[in-house]
């Protein structure tokens, strides 16, 4: 008897692993627009952004633990103070700084905006690794020029999206918020109608958009630390998993502590509805669960270039889902800032995708043919093995 399920296996395995990338990392950009979108929507139902990541932190730790313990049981060195001063300081940058800022810019921006900064990540990073001396920068060539040409437009757009608002462009007439509440309050008046539905859409209008705009640059700055500090942590301690799960346990920590003493109000911590509830499993399981082992997948099978690239199409999704879920507005600077910012990404893409083609020329050199040969097949093929599971750049949409 056929084995159950063998077709479909089969099936799933004939597709080739270049459409199986493309369709993971599509899945993948889909995954973390909905949790822009459905964290903005948490927001608007009064979630506390205190408690939000708590519980957040709570179901991505129970889901990684159990894959760290038993696929890095051999690869794990023993733990020491040393180690977990270097975790707790790693979750202080990576959990708690990059996950309360991002919230904080989100509730005074907008999903479409918070989206469109992150793609600055990648040229911060790389402006932070030139400056600590990890990487160089090479201006005598074209790949050094593009890094530093896709930095400055990546800050130049950053700026715009802060400092310039603009008219707005493009105003949806009827978000889907607001056709759901006229279908379950027929008979509220006007004006009542308007505030309330005001108040579920989250109108920004009242809020700081540049204080916001800070919020996500403050996010950007410590999630590109986070990445340029993970680097130094995972060479004396290769178990990324592990160390994410310590990263994960500590901001958990800290962000209870925090909780404990600025959240006095006990409601705050029960679900009030399904919706709150709903985001915070999403944001769990789907932004830090799921889409943290399909990345690992994609970057170990398509490097993490191929995984960047990616990133503005996340953008594009969220701008697409807010302004039919959530009603959201487009302004001029926004819209520019995005462009400006994505060029810079690409520039920085293509910077590290020909600085790579350049370090791989300059390795074939010929040698004679010596009992040695071996012996740099096998370094070669030890360093290969290195950077897949220590990619360059590492995984750029977790702890978002």
């Amino acid at each position: 008897m056929a084995e159950p399920g063998g077709s479909d296996k089969r099936m799933w395995c004939s597709v080739p692993e270049k459409f199986q990338l493309h369709g993971a990392m599509l899945a993948l950009q889909f995954g973390y627009a909905g949790f822009h979108v459905v964290s903005r929507f948490a927001l608007n139902m009064g979630i506390s952004k205190l408690v939000f990541p708590v519980y957040r932190n709570i179901i991505a730790l129970l889901l990684l633990l159990p894959f760290a313990y038993f696929l890095e049981k051999k690869d794990r060195p023993p733990i020491n103070l040393n180690f977990l001063v270097q975790f707790f300081c790693l979750a202080l940058i990576g959990i708690t700084a990059n996950q309360g800022f991002y919230l904080l810019g989100l509730d005074n921006t907008s999903p479409t905006f918070a989206s469109a900064i992150q793609n600055s990540v990648p040229a911060i990073t790389f402006l932070m690794a030139a400056v600590l001396r990890i990487e160089k920068v090479r201006l005598n060539r074209k790949d050094g020029i593009a890094k530093v040409a896709g930095t400055i437009f990546c800050v130049a757009g950053a700026s715009v999206i802060t400092l310039y608002k603009g008219p707005t462009i493009y105003s949806p007439t009827k978000p889907l918020q607001t056709m759901m509440m006229s279908t379950a309050l027929p008979s509220m008046s006007m004006s009542s109608f308007t505030t309330n539905a005001m108040s579920v859409l989250g109108d920004a209008k009242g809020k700081s958009w540049t204080l916001g705009c800070l919020y996500l640059i403050g996010h950007c700055l410590s999630w590109s630390a986070w990445l340029v500090l993970q680097a130094p942590v995972l060479k004396k301690y290769p178990a990324r998993l592990s160390v994410t799960s310590y990263t994960c346990f500590f901001g958990l920590v800290q962000f209870i502590i925090i909780a404990a003493i600025f959240e006095r109000d006990a409601q705050a911590w029960i679900f009030h509805s399904g919706g709150e509830a709903f985001s915070i499993l999403y944001a769990g399981v789907v932004a830090s669960g799921i889409a943290f082992a399909v990345q690992i997948w994609c970057i170990d099978r398509g490097g993490p270039v191929f995984v960047a690239v990616y990133q503005p199409v996340q953008t594009l999704v969220v701008a697409i889902m807010a302004s039919v879920a959530l009603g959201e507005e487009f302004y001029l600077g926004g819209i520019i800032g995005a462009v400006l910012i994505i060029v810079g990404l690409y520039a920085v893409l293509w910077g590290k995708s020909e600085e790579r083609k350049f370090a791989a020329a300059s390795l074939r050199v010929p040698i004679q043919s010596t009992p040695s040969d071996n012996v740099h097949s096998n370094n070669r093929k030890s360093q290969t093995k290195t950077s897949l599971t220590q990619p360059l750049i590492p995984p750029s949409t977790e702890n978002v």
